[in-house]
């Protein structure tokens, strides 16, 4: 798993790419936590380039979500690897959950 953190129309972004599990996940949260760190306005975990999620990622976001205060958390997910996840475990009544960075952003503004 890897992550890169940008900043975009003034949102922190946070790209995650590969596999999210039980051995990845603390690497995951502390990449989310350097990026509340500054505490940004506003971040987006773009999960565009997660291959897999298991229970130990989610978990990781929604802790996050829990630790942002006032920083409005996005998250980017699409497809079955991600999104499915997120829609049937009901974690996208949690956070904002959009199919598209884009969508994200345009949601924050």
């Amino acid at each position: 798993m890897t992550t890169t953190v940008t900043e975009r129309d003034e949102a922190t972004v946070l790209t995650v790419a590969g596999d999210v599990d039980l051995a990845t996940a603390p690497a995951l949260e502390n990449a989310i936590d350097a990026a509340l760190s500054p505490k940004p306005d506003a971040l987006i975990i773009d999960l565009t380039a997660v291959s897999f999620l298991a229970s130990a990622g989610m978990a990781v976001l929604v802790g996050a979500h829990k630790r942002a205060g006032a920083t409005r958390i996005a998250v980017v997910a699409d497809g079955p690897a991600t999104s499915r996840q997120l829609k049937v475990t009901s974690l996208d009544q949690v956070f904002a959950l959009h199919p598209t960075l884009d969508e994200a952003l345009a949601s924050l503004r």
